[in-house]
């Protein structure tokens, strides 16, 4: 599904982010990426997302080279086929709660029936049922991750992008949110990047990669 190669990145006046990135992800699998702070982690992610273009190297998107994409082209894959989750959450304020989850599809212009059914069923498989019409200033963090979850994946996304999705919960709700993340993604044959500094929320995923200015290799 996903195949980096040779990636790097440098931003002007500043060392080199990235340098020398492989990587190889396949449907089903839930990876978590590790590494220092600074070292290029929400680089990496933006670069995946197409929200930033690398130095060298390619990334390919189900056998699409991202760099063959235009920005217009570029939204349209990633509204289509990509999830975000992040560590602030990003649950708009004014919003009820089956109106965020449901922006994703209102976004890819699904029908307004199907859009509010499948909203409803998203929010219950995250164990929010019947708070459809609550409000975000109503929930603690550990549930608003939760509709961060559900709205991340409520499009059926092939590939979700978790960066440090945890880093604003106690122990208890991270461990919770985390289960759900993936359990979700196992159940959808979902892909998932998991970017985290803990060594809890890693040990929940398949397979640890470390981030290093060498590259990506296996922790461990």
């Amino acid at each position: 599904m996903l195949a980096l190669d040779n990636l790097s990145k440098t931003y002007a006046g500043a060392r080199s982010v990235l340098r020398g990135v492989d990587l190889r992800l396949a449907a089903g699998e839930y990876i978590a990426v590790m590494g220092e702070s600074g070292i290029g982690k929400s680089t990496l992610l933006n670069l995946i997302a197409g929200l930033d273009q690398p130095d060298a190297g390619s990334i390919r998107f189900d056998g699409v080279d991202l760099a063959d994409l235009d920005d217009d082209a570029l939204t349209r894959l990633r509204r289509a086929n990509m999830g975000f989750v992040f560590q602030a959450f990003h649950i708009l304020p004014y919003l009820t709660l089956a109106q965020n989850v449901a922006l994703p599809l209102v976004l890819n212009r699904v029908a307004e029936d199907e859009t509010a059914a499948r909203a409803r069923a998203m929010l219950a498989a995250v164990g929010m049922a019947g708070r459809e019409a609550s409000m975000p200033r109503e929930l603690s963090g550990g549930e608003l991750q939760r509709v961060a979850i559900a709205r991340a994946l409520v499009h059926q996304p092939k590939l979700l992008l978790a960066d440090e999705p945890t880093g604003n919960l106690d122990p208890e709700s991270a461990a919770q949110v985390l289960g759900l993340l993936r359990e979700q993604v196992k159940t959808r044959n979902a892909a998932c990047i998991l970017v985290t500094h803990s060594q809890a929320a890693a040990a929940t995923a398949d397979r640890i990669l470390l981030l290093t200015a060498q590259g990506l290799r296996e922790a461990g």
